[in-house]
């Protein structure tokens, strides 16, 4: 067998193309450490990254060897021991000294796990893939593709008003100085020698001179037969049409915050709505996000509040449903707009106003969504607004409903919620 050691010094980073190929080659041991390693850790603590462990035996290198057909003669420097046709004894346990590790006067060898270190930026590439907010389609004029002018350099054809006047000056100059140049070379010294047979009393009508200012006349001649600015220097700006995203999206996040949810659910519905942020900034380039909170009454809050403010009190679901109808009525309402929304809350309510949710749920806002999502976060038996949205789950495809226990369902509901559909 042999071995190919490269030990070349390597820079900064000259390691990241084998890296990246390592990362392909183990992608599904990785994405399963990945997950093992979500559940015991904080969802504040997401973008950290983490060590991950593959096990030894899903771990292999390629490597070149010889190939066993033929008549081999080796020669082993400082052998001692052994002749030609001596049998040697296999090691026991099949170990060898290949420097495997023994529990107690075991003979069966084990080996540690591989374990590496996954980056901040790996780490959330693995932990947001196969992720994608459903049914993200352009509702309106699917059919027309938009695009934008964009600047691609300059031809050297096209209309007057795009003529770009610096990069033709800048041609025209440099084909002047180009062309000229070995003119202007002869005349300085033509020049000079005039100078000089003049400052040695040579007269006008000397046949030297006469001579000296012929050419010099002529050089002046072709100098000034070189155009200014030649149809050969001209550029025009080339601009080019590219396509442009016309798909515009926002998600609406609803939190419950009434007395009901004590601090623990507060504390998991933040959590959720974290890394719903998290996935959000990270995947889509532009997307607007409007936070809600309600208790009786329902507000449109900033990020900050939202996630911090204090505020609470009854519960009356209804009017968050009724604010973010409105929202939608004033601000979306454009058929350009993909609309979602994620709303969680422990289902408490009071019964009519519970039935009031599915009405303005089926009636007004269903009909305006791509996707509704609707987490539950109690320990005990569904509530009576679980029972009113299963009723709307039952007619709509786009509705989606997960119940969450603990801290620790919190990455399974969410990567369910937003896992990718077929095609």
């Amino acid at each position: 067998m042999t071995y190919l050691i490269d030990r070349r010094l390597q820079g900064k980073n000259k390691s990241a193309v084998n890296r990246e190929r390592f990362l392909r080659r183990y992608k599904a041991q990785i994405k399963d450490a990945v997950g093992r390693a979500i559940k015991g850790r904080s969802i504040t603590d997401i973008e950290n990254g983490e060590k991950v462990s593959i096990p030894v035996k899903d771990v292999g290198e390629p490597h070149f060897g010889h190939a066993h057909g033929g008549v081999w003669e080796v020669v082993n420097p400082g052998n001692t021991e052994y002749q030609k046709g001596d049998q040697i004894n296999r090691p026991r346990g099949g170990g060898g000294g290949s420097g495997r590790g023994r529990a107690g006067n075991s003979e069966q060898t084990t080996e540690d796990d591989f374990i590496f270190e996954l980056s901040r930026e790996e780490f959330m590439n693995y932990f947001f893939e196969d992720l994608e907010l459903p049914n993200m389609i352009k509702t309106q004029l699917t059919q027309v593709v938009e695009f934008k002018n964009q600047r691609a350099g300059y031809n050297i054809s096209g209309t007057p008003s795009n003529i770009h006047v610096l990069r033709s000056l800048r041609g025209a100059l440099g084909r002047r100085i180009a062309i000229g140049g070995p003119s202007r070379k002869t005349l300085a010294k033509l020049e000079e020698e005039l100078e000089e047979i003049q400052a040695l009393g040579a007269r006008d009508d000397d046949p030297r001179v006469v001579e000296l200012k012929r050419k010099i006349h002529a050089l002046h001649t072709r100098l000034l037969a070189i155009p200014f600015i030649d149809p050969i220097d001209l550029r025009y700006s080339n601009r080019i049409k590219v396509p442009k995203p016309s798909t515009s999206a926002v998600m609406f996040c609803i939190m419950d915050v009434s007395g009901s949810m004590d601090e623990s659910r507060k504390d998991t519905a933040k959590r959720f709505f974290i890394l719903l942020y998290l996935f959000l900034k990270r995947v889509y380039e532009k997307i607007d996000v409007v936070f809600i909170r309600h208790h009786t009454a329902a507000a449109e809050v900033d990020e900050n509040d939202f996630f911090h403010s204090r505020e609470s009190g009854g519960t009356v679901v209804s009017s968050a449903l009724h604010l973010l109808n409105k929202v939608i009525s004033e601000r979306y309402s454009s058929g350009d707009w993909n609309s979602y929304v994620a709303q969680a809350s422990d289902g408490d309510n009071w019964d009519n106003d519970s039935v009031l949710c599915r009405q303005i749920l089926t009636s007004a806002i269903m009909p305006r969504v791509q996707y509704y999502t609707y987490v539950e976060i109690t320990d005990g038996p569904p509530q009576n607004l679980w029972e009113q949205y299963s009723e709307v789950a039952a007619t709509h495809t786009n509705f989606a409903m997960q119940k969450i226990v603990t801290p620790a369902d919190i990455y399974p509901v969410f990567r369910e919620l937003f896992k990718k559909q077929p095609k």
